[in-house]
């Protein structure tokens, strides 16, 4: 059954039928990632971030408007608009935000994290990188601020021109490691502190208690394995 935009019911391999972008709003509506909302239409990642990408992004994808302007745009034969950057680096850049994304990683924050990882010199100041990924400023201001707060980029003041720059160097792995082991020893610390006002021989105490005690262990460890092993990122 042709839809009039060439497609084909919605085989694999064929043009995006009405339905399938109607799945796509769906799943990034679910948050599901690229590669997840791929993978159930049969599709390759790259057809699904390049249809949200030039219809809109993530926050402004309209499956009718969409499936609406490439039909028309098929009967005039009339080129695609300019659409938004794709991931820094290609297919392997994309790789990298999908699995950041699983791992709970805001998609933005991502691909801000991916285009400093990528770049020869592992700088760009925040100007660089609205024009590089074609995205607004307060998107790549609240994306940097949280790679700062994380450990994983530095701030840098650039006296003369008067601007932030933002770094990502070796040093960065060893400094979110520990942020991160930081992060979780407190999280033990106020679990053993719960455990002392739940009581130390109740059940919550101890189940407390327990989760504490396994959580200042892994902390510690990590932190003296990444003091361990720092010298191999000078």
């Amino acid at each position: 059954m042709n839809d009039g935009e060439g497609n084909t019911g919605g085989m694999p391999g064929g043009r995006l039928t009405q339905q399938d972008r109607q799945r796509i709003a769906a799943g990034l509506a679910g948050g599901l990632s690229y590669a997840e909302i791929a993978r159930r239409l049969d599709r390759p990642t790259s057809t699904i971030s390049r249809e949200v990408g030039r219809n809109g992004g993530p926050g402004g994808y309209q499956p009718q408007q969409a499936h609406r302007v490439t039909t028309q745009r098929a009967r005039r034969g009339t080129p695609a608009p300019p659409r938004a950057a794709g991931p820094p680096g290609g297919t392997a850049g994309e790789e990298i935000i999908e699995l950041a994304v699983r791992t709970g990683l805001p998609r933005m924050t991502a691909r801000v994290h991916v285009e400093l990882l990528l770049s020869e010199d592992g700088r760009r100041t925040a100007a660089g990188l609205t024009r590089r990924l074609r995205v607004s400023p307060a998107s790549v201001s609240v994306a940097v601020n949280y790679l700062v707060q994380q450990g994983y980029v530095r701030r840098e003041r650039d006296p003369q021109r008067r601007r932030d720059v933002y770094v990502i160097d070796d040093e960065a792995w060893y400094h979110s490691v520990m942020i991160s082991a930081r992060q979780t020893l407190e999280a033990a610390q106020a679990a053993m502190a719960a455990a002392k006002t739940s009581g130390p021989d109740s059940p919550v105490g101890q189940r407390l208690a327990r989760a504490g005690a396994f959580l200042e262990r892994v902390s510690l460890d990590e932190m003296e394995s990444a003091d361990r092993w720092r010298a191999l990122l000078a």
